[in-house]
């Protein structure tokens, strides 16, 4: 039971606008060094920044870290994946 409420965490940490880390990430839609779509356990999450580079991600545990000059964090909606995620599919 302990271990099915730490999945549903969903932190994030940033440092200087130049480091973040995530954790609770379920599934990542799209990223270049311009903009990073991924999805949460809290819904769509979308970075924006110059220079974003994934550095780290772990699928097993749903954490990420994201170095670059980070501008903005901008949360989607939390029930569906919305318009990014089914026209970013589509190019895949």
């Amino acid at each position: 039971m302990q271990e099915k409420s730490l999945k549903q965490n969903h932190n994030m940490i940033l440092e200087n606008r130049k480091s973040l880390s995530i954790s609770g990430i379920t599934d990542v839609d799209s990223f270049d060094e311009k903009e990073i779509s991924l999805y949460t356990q809290l819904g769509e999450l979308t970075i924006k920044g110059r220079d974003l580079h994934v550095d780290t991600m772990s699928v097993e545990t749903g954490d990420m870290t994201i170095t670059g000059d980070i501008w903005s964090l901008i949360y989607g909606d939390k029930d569906k994946k919305g318009p990014i995620s089914a026209i970013g599919r589509l190019f895949r």
